[in-house]
C-alpha cells in the first residue's frame, strides 16, 4: 500500500514538473499531455487552491480569535485599575462636599457681619494723601 502511494505521488510531482522543452513549443503547442493528466493536474491545482482558502481562513479565526482575547483582556485589566480612580473620585468629591458645607455654615454665622463691616467701610470715606506726594503749597 505505502509502495503503490509512493507510486502515485511520484507520478503527480512527474506530472506537475512537465514543461514544454522550448519557450516556441509553448506558443505552438498549448496543451501537449494527455486528457488523463490534465484531470489529474486540474484536481491537483483546485485542491491545492481549496486547502490555500482553507489556510488563509483558519488563520483569520486565529487573529480575530486572539484580537478578541486580548481585548477582554485590556478590559479586564482597565477595569481592575480605573476602579482606584473612581473610588479616589468619590473620596475627593465627599470632601469637597464637606467642604462646602463647612464654607457656607460660616457664611451663614458671620454673613451679616462681613457685610456690616464692607458697608461701613465703603459709606465712611476719609481721604489721606499718599506720604510720597506733595501737597500744593509746601514745594
Amino acid at each position: 500500500m505505502s509502495a503503490q502511494n509512493s507510486k502515485g505521488i511520484q507520478t503527480l510531482l512527474d506530472l506537475e514538473n512537465v514543461r514544454p522543452a522550448a519557450p516556441y513549443e509553448a506558443l505552438v503547442h498549448t496543451d501537449h499531455r494527455a486528457p488523463d493528466e490534465n484531470n489529474v493536474l486540474m484536481g491537483i491545482r483546485i485542491d491545492r487552491s481549496k486547502r490555500v482558502k482553507d489556510a488563509r481562513s483558519e488563520a483569520q479565526k486565529e487573529i480575530e480569535d486572539y484580537r478578541k482575547q486580548k481585548e477582554d483582556e485590556f478590559q479586564k485589566f482597565e477595569k481592575e485599575h480605573t476602579s482606584g480612580n473612581k473610588k479616589a473620585e468619590e473620596d475627593a468629591s465627599a470632601d469637597a462636599d464637606e467642604q462646602v458645607k463647612a464654607i457656607k455654615a460660616a457664611g451663614d454665622k458671620q454673613g451679616q457681619k462681613v457685610v456690616d463691616d464692607l458697608l461701613r467701610i465703603v459709606t465712611n470715606v476719609k481721604p489721606e494723601a499718599p506720604e510720597r506726594v506733595t501737597q500744593p503749597g509746601q514745594a
